[in-house]
């Protein structure tokens, strides 16, 4: 595989060389059954391109028996079966061939279907094996648009390449063999003229059309997303009233679509007629060349239509052409980059040989840790603490100080670039990834649940939990009763991101599913801080029952949450500051201390504003004449 798509980028836009790395895919060597059909499919290929041009042998001898001008070679089949028995063959000829074409393309089928299957899950794989650095730095749409691309352009490939253009090049190729040894080289030359300038002005009027193309659709594209952006804010657009002016950038952008959609059907118009000319000039000038014949009693009235049925039949194929071309341009583009993305290397990746997590107390070492996304920028600069077996440690400090990328490292998602990072004394760099991450739970500061049920989301944690277990888990996260107030209960939908759920729900749904996952080691990051004091209050309960017993580190923005751990470190600038406990720390009147102090006074100003509200709107009520 590796070897194979390696030499995709370097073929880019060369059909064969397309074909050659989608290969191993539509002849797997795992399906004997599949490499019969594409055998199978082949033969009904080649045999329906020999029956498709009896086709006008038919007609011509046909014509030649209603006229009674039967040549050598029609006059067997015309004595053998007779003029209206010529005419039934002629038609039994074109079903069959409309036959055997439907049967390869049902052979073919699931061919090309399993390739796009095979293609599209090694894509998604490999993407959920790419590093954390690669999610951030694309777009999740990009993506999966790349993807759907990907295997539609590899549909097609197969289609239009496979069972399109080389079943045409095998009618053009005997259709040229057949005027040359039945009428000459002239019809051969006449022919050969035709087809290629036909394939010229096709070739060139197509790329013309495919820049306009790809204007109407970067001006739809556009338009679109304003669209979707001005109705997904729509109380923005209220807020502010500005419906006309959003209606005035899509009306714009409509505009431009409108324009280049007008230049695209008028260009297709020219493409359509230059075809017909070229195409009608051959055609006029063989019909010429055969009725002369005719006169001079070289050819029978059956060559005459036989080499108009000959030229009309050849026509059809040659009509789609220009589509075809942009289809198989457009397909090679979109597999193109679907290889593209497969040749992207994971950035974290298992080392050699390297073996299962032993958790057998779960005590978490960083060592000398440095790290840096950016060079240029470092954010841990030699960091070096400890969290005991059992043990809470929490991490704090100001904004940027490398809190939350402590919580990255430790799951592995980036790779130090300098130090030790040990759980139980193992290198996390020396051990699976997936082990690791098995042996961690993690309650985060934006819980994202799955478009789907609450017990689709608790169960995410343990995928073999019982409904008890799950019922279970939702007590001690304190959101059993919540859920089975509703009307639908577990089997309720959390909508895209969760957003039916409140942020404290959505909290408990995560913590529930920790719960499942029964982790040795558990971390909290910022799991309390875009919340209300009130629900901070409860969802702070729940996870103390969580972190029992279990290895925490709690990083945290909110100092009131992590007044009960084992020991405080307030990190600054990538070094630590100051560590100690709760109380140690405000005696030093340190950094911590000046922290704890100003969130005191902020929040203790936000009471007494509530207060005061609360006490101007009794007032208010007070005043209020008695209702009548």
């Amino acid at each position: 595989m590796t070897d194979k798509k390696k030499t995709v980028s370097a073929e880019a836009g060369n059909p064969l060389g397309t074909l050659v790395n989608l290969w191993p895919y539509m002849w797997p060597a795992d399906r004997p059954d599949l490499k019969l059909r594409v055998v199978w499919a082949t033969f009904y290929l080649v045999l329906a391109k020999f029956v498709l041009l009896a086709v006008p042998y038919f007609f011509k001898w046909s014509t030649d028996a209603l006229n009674g001008e039967m040549d050598a070679a029609g006059l067997l089949p015309a004595f053998l079966l007779g003029a209206i028995a010529l005419v039934i063959a002629y038609n039994l000829v074109r079903i069959l061939q409309a036959g055997l074409n439907q049967l390869r393309d049902a052979l073919f089928a699931s061919v090309g279907q399993h390739a796009v299957r095979q293609l599209a899950y090694k894509t998604f794989v490999h993407l959920h094996r790419l590093s954390l650095r690669f999610h951030l730095e694309r777009k999740t749409g990009g993506l999966s648009r790349i993807i759907e691309r990907g295997t539609k352009g590899i549909e097609t490939i197969v289609r239009f390449t496979i069972l399109n253009s080389f079943p045409t090049l095998i009618e053009f190729a005997l259709t040229a063999v057949i005027f040359w040894w039945g009428y000459g080289f002239s019809y051969l030359a006449v022919t050969a003229v035709t087809v290629a300038a036909y394939l010229w002005f096709t070739v060139k009027a197509s790329d013309w059309r495919i820049s306009i193309r790809r204007d109407m659709n970067s001006s739809d594209t556009e338009a679109n997303t304003k669209a979707i952006d001005s109705l997904l804010n729509y109380e923005t657009v209220k807020y502010f009233g500005n419906e006309e002016m959003e209606a005035h950038r899509f009306d714009d952008a409509m505009a431009r679509y409108e324009n280049a959609a007008t230049r695209i059907w008028t260009s297709l118009g020219w493409l359509n007629f230059g075809q017909a000319v070229i195409f009608g000039a051959g055609m006029a000038a063989m019909m010429v060349m055969s009725a002369l014949a005719v006169q001079r009693g070289e050819q029978t009235i059956g060559d005459f239509v036989f080499v108009n049925a000959m030229l009309m039949q050849l026509s059809i194929p040659l009509s789609f052409i220009g589509f075809v071309y942009r289809e198989i341009r457009q397909g090679l583009t979109d597999i193109e980059q679907m290889f593209d993305l497969l040749e992207v290397e994971a950035e974290v990746t298992d080392a050699p040989g390297a073996k299962e997590l032993s958790v057998s107390a779960g005590a978490i070492a960083f060592r000398d840790v440095h790290f840096a996304y950016d060079a240029n920028r470092p954010i841990l600069k030699g960091l070096s603490f400890e969290v005991p077996a059992g043990k809470t440690v929490a991490i704090v400090g100001p904004s940027g100080a490398g809190k939350s990328t402590i919580s990255r490292l430790l799951y592995r998602f980036y790779d130090i670039q300098q130090g030790e990072i040990l759980i139980d004394g193992q290198d996390i760099r020396q051990v699976t990834q997936k082990s690791l991450r098995n042996a961690i739970g993690m309650v985060p500061q934006d819980t994202v649940l799955f478009n789907d049920t609450i017990a689709y989301n608790l169960r995410y944690g343990r995928l073999d939990a019982t409904d008890r277990d799950v019922e279970a888990a939702a007590e001690i996260a304190q959101i059993g009763t919540f859920i089975r107030n509703l009307p639908d209960g577990f089997r309720t939908m959390v909508g895209e991101r969760g957003l039916k759920l409140s942020g404290g729900e959505k909290q408990r749904v995560a913590i529930a599913r920790t719960i499942l996952k029964a982790p040795p080691i558990l971390i909290l990051d910022e799991a309390t801080s875009a919340l209300d004091t009130t629900t901070e209050r409860e969802i702070q309960a729940a996870l103390d029952v969580v972190s029992k017993n279990r290895t925490t580190l709690v990083i945290a923005h909110r100092l009131s949450t992590v007044i009960n751990a084992d020991e405080i470190i307030v990190v600054k600038d990538g070094t630590i500051a100051e560590r100690g406990t709760h109380q140690a720390l405000l005696a030093t009147d340190g950094l911590y201390a000046s922290m704890w102090n100003r969130q005191r006074e902020a929040t203790l100003a936000a009471e007494h504003l509530r207060q005061v509200q609360e006490s101007d709107d009794m007032g208010i009520i007070m005043r209020l004449p008695p209702a009548t």
